[in-house]
């Protein structure tokens, strides 16, 4: 994990608002049963917003850092979230002044030790730290599927970044130096058209890597080889991803 900066996604902050699926309902409903209703929460590397905006909904104050200006410019204007960018090993936040940090499928891209040690200072006693990714999704139909499958792990496989295995491993391996306090079981679904699956590839950081390293796009392949599969394109087909959460007190 780099101590500086990689900025994978500046240049698909667009997609990401328009085509990263919704975390569960039932995570954040969690969240709000460790924390009291008035505890301020710092959402680290936020991206866009696709955390931040279900955090608003329970917590009356959220502060949303990210380390690209062009995440924070594509995230909306919420009541009660302070947008800032910032680092997440260097915050800028006062000592003990937020009772919750959520990390929402970026902690990978940190410098472990440095990000834990800013945790614990703005944290105060007994605050929470929850950490969660989502890992390869499942597309119900197995022909869909396995084009999809193969396109993620052969097409653009080499052009995933090493930080990527992490993911994939459920965060298991990172080291987690908190108190670790149980965590429920829990999934995200999406129902999606062709239109929002590929939306949804061109945001991966291997895709736009792939472009970049090739010249060419591809989805477009891909999306030849799934449009007699999937028929109608405005039909839908359910997605899942399995999605692993760790919780932590301080």
């Amino acid at each position: 994990m780099n101590p500086t900066f990689s900025d994978h996604f500046s240049s698909v902050a667009r997609g990401y608002a328009d085509f990263r699926p919704r975390y569960p309902a039932a995570l954040f409903d969690y969240l709000a049963t460790q924390v009291t209703a008035d505890a301020v929460v710092w959402d680290c590397a936020a991206g866009s917003g696709q955390a931040t905006v279900d955090l608003a909904r329970r917590f009356g104050r959220v502060i949303a850092t990210d380390a690209s200006a062009e995440q924070v410019a594509s995230a909306p204007q919420l009541s009660g979230v302070e947008w800032r960018v910032a680092l997440a090993e260097q915050s800028g936040l006062p000592d003990a002044s937020v009772g919750l940090v959520t990390v929402a499928q970026a902690i990978h891209w940190f410098s472990l030790d440095r990000f834990y040690a800013e945790v614990r200072r703005v944290l105060v006693p007994g605050g929470l730290i929850a950490i969660w990714a989502y890992g390869k999704k499942r597309i119900d139909e197995e022909p869909i599927h396995r084009l999809v499958d193969q396109y993620y792990s052969v097409t653009v496989g080499p052009y995933w970044p090493p930080e990527r295995r992490l993911i994939e491993e459920g965060y298991r391996t990172i080291p987690f130096p908190f108190e670790q306090l149980p965590a429920p079981t829990l999934h995200m679904e999406a129902e999606w058209s062709l239109d929002e699956l590929m939306g949804y590839l061109g945001t991966w950081s291997a895709t736009s890597r792939y472009r970049r390293d090739r010249g060419t796009n591809p989805l477009e392949s891909l999306r030849k080889d799934l449009a007699p599969l999937w028929g109608d394109s405005r039909s839908r087909r359910r997605v899942q991803w399995p999605l692993a959460l760790r919780v932590g007190r301080v």
